[in-house]
């Protein structure tokens, strides 16, 4: 029996399913992140390879699928993308293998081959559209150095940015202080400098939810950093929103219960585009990506 393996990996962990030809799921497995790099890209095929390998064995002791579709964060450019498949053809998991970004598989898994527009807020931000000819537009997913405006990792930087202007006295007192240090191990202000350092990009993240709840409870420096965010995405998803479709909000702070879907919602409701609660599972859509290219 043919089976399809569909991947999704991003910096947090890499996620693996296993589909029969009829698009039943017959295993799930999880490794840890991978994120692709022309220079390192063995790092990523590594947990590729035990999340596929631990898939196809629970699935039925198989050792290769027909069709593997691998959706690697970091892989939506020439360069890392052709260094990861070279890698990833050496392990001889499939038949077939393709390879494309973690967001593709998202949008898949929200919308299929329809049209619609998938935006994500999470560590980062980015937003993934497709009108009904096909054609597909990317707004945003610059990364934190370029982009990722109104992210998680954006948020919790310009809180602690906000909270450094009020300790030396160009802004007003905020109540982000306490949650901030404590949020981040410090007892000071001045400790930010060398903790923000040494912090990863989902450590930075993770402050962001603290944010959105002092803005929640009226603090002024939360309440603007929370309304530029929500500015930046509605920017993102209008220039997206020309190709038309329905939006799925996905990613930590905007999925269902996420601290900003609310805001979000009301700033694409404003824009005359609908938010729909569409399940998403990237490696499903992975995985039906696959099978959708079988004899391909």
């Amino acid at each position: 029996m043919s089976v399809f393996v569909g991947v999704d990996g991003g910096g947090t962990r890499t996620r693996a399913v296993v589909i029969d030809a009829e698009g039943r799921e017959l295993a799930r497995a999880e490794d840890e992140g991978a994120v692709v790099t022309a220079h390192r890209p063995d790092d990523a095929v590594e947990a590729v390879r035990r999340a596929v390998g631990a898939a196809l064995e629970k699935s039925g002791g198989r050792r290769q699928a027909e069709v593997l579709w691998a959706g690697l964060a970091g892989a939506g450019t020439a360069a890392p993308r052709a260094a990861v498949t070279r890698a990833l053809r050496g392990l001889d998991l499939a038949e077939r293998l393709i390879v494309g970004t973690d967001v593709e598989a998202a949008f898949y898994s929200a919308f299929a081959g329809g049209p619609g527009l998938l935006v994500i807020v999470g560590t980062g931000s980015i937003v993934w559209a497709r009108n009904e000819d096909g054609a597909e537009r990317r707004v945003g997913g610059w990364g934190r150095t370029l982009g990722d405006e109104g992210s998680g990792y954006w948020i919790g930087l310009e809180g602690l940015r906000r909270l450094t202007r009020s300790a030396d006295g160009r802004a007003e007192p905020t109540t982000m202080e306490g949650p901030l240090l404590q949020a981040c191990g410090i007892h000071a202000v001045d400790e930010a400098v060398g903790w923000v350092e040494t912090a990863t990009k989902s450590q930075i993240a993770s402050l962001a939810p603290h944010v959105v709840a002092c803005a929640d409870e009226g603090d002024d420096a939360a309440t603007s950093v929370v309304a530029e965010a929500v500015e930046h995405l509605e920017v993102m998803v209008r220039t997206a929103g020309e190709v038309g479709g329905d939006v799925v909000l996905w990613g930590g702070l905007v999925a269902p219960g996420g601290p900003l879907r609310g805001r979000v919602s009301e700033a694409v409701g404003s824009l005359g585009l609908r938010v729909v609660a569409e399940e998403v599972d990237p490696p499903l859509g992975a995985a039906r990506l696959a099978r959708a290219a079988r004899g391909g």
